[in-house]
């Protein structure tokens, strides 16, 4: 498995690209968080005004570190960032990562830019990172968030009881799902034909 610090791909596609996230994006994230407020969700952590600094501070440390790869969700028609996602927990020797801390704009939601995203991100890791097995993890109580990765074609693994503590101090439940390397070509075909779908 290549080492994703070694360097900071840009990943295209026809709606959006994924560009590596930079200290300069701060202004630009918070453009995208301001659609909605997206800050005060209870079951996610999105940047604002007073956490901006310190979410993209830890991203590039783990990205030193190589256990992170971060990018800014940039929407290729109108040039402007709506979001942000990444690799985190990347375990080089063992060929697997999850993909997570992802978030888009209230307007991106619901639109053909977060299955993109999803494929351009499955497609590095299983095709040019030889990952064995992508993970994703979320609330429990974060019922949208659950029925779109099962949308991708991951498997529902179980439950991770107590796996952290939210900002507002409640201590999260969190389902876990993954993707492993034989289910990735139904799964690309999958996200493929989605994405062909009338607009």
């Amino acid at each position: 498995m290549s080492t994703p610090s070694a360097s900071f791909p840009v990943l295209t596609g026809e709606s959006v690209t994924l560009q590596p996230l930079q200290a300069k994006h701060a202004e630009a994230l918070l453009d995208a968080a301001s659609d909605g407020s997206l800050w005060e969700s209870k079951v996610t952590v999105i940047p604002g005004p007073q956490t901006v600094d310190d979410y993209i501070a830890k991203a590039l440390a783990g990205r030193a570190a190589g256990t992170v790869l971060p990018f800014v969700i940039v929407r290729r028609d109108m040039g402007t960032i709506v979001g942000s996602t990444r690799f985190w927990k990347i375990d080089r020797a063992n060929r697997k990562m999850e993909i997570g801390h992802t978030w888009l704009a209230r307007s991106a939601q619901r639109t053909r830019i977060n299955t993109e995203a999803k494929l351009l991100l499955l497609r590095h890791a299983f095709e040019t990172l030889h990952a064995t097995r992508v993970q994703f993890t979320t609330d429990e109580l974060n019922t949208a968030s659950r029925a779109a990765i099962l949308r991708l074609g991951a498997v529902q693994e179980g439950i991770v009881r107590h796996e952290r503590i939210m900002p507002d101090g409640r201590i999260r439940n969190s389902v876990r799902f993954s993707i492993i390397e034989p289910e990735w070509p139904a799964v690309k075909a999958g996200l493929l034909e989605k994405l062909a779908a009338p607009r």
